[in-house]
């Protein structure tokens, strides 16, 4: 799970860290207050922390009705960033073009790139 944390989320913690050091350095200004870096510290990263939370939650929880969608049947929209021309997304269907999840994507002999179930929704 905390592998799925770093890789879902790897890019917004890099910003939250530029964000947090850029936080520090306004703070300790001279005209900021002796604890306005701790202060701004602190609040910064509540926020940060909930944010990007929030956003793996709301990632892990569509990856799971992804999954459970396909394994009924549904068709499922997935991010296509190989045919940015023509199509921008690509309808995977279970039984269909050899489509199958292994760990978190679509796969299918088909097709030479995994499809990441992070970037498909419900159709």
């Amino acid at each position: 799970m905390l592998a799925k944390f770093f890789y879902l989320e790897g890019a917004y913690l890099i910003l939250a860290g530029i964000i947090l050091l850029v936080t520090l350095f306004v703070t300790t200004r001279p005209f900021m207050s002796p604890s306005a870096p701790r202060k701004g510290i602190v609040g910064v990263g509540i926020v940060l922390a909930l944010f990007i939370g929030a956003h793996f939650w709301i990632t892990t929880t569509r990856m799971a009705e992804v999954r459970r969608a396909f394994q009924e049947g549904k068709a499922v929209l997935c991010e296509s960033r190989m045919l940015r021309k023509m199509a921008q997304s690509i309808e995977i269907k279970k039984g269909v073009a050899g489509w199958q999840i292994q760990e978190d994507y679509f796969v299918s002999p088909s097709y030479t790139r995994p499809f990441h179930l992070a970037r498909c929704i419900v159709k």
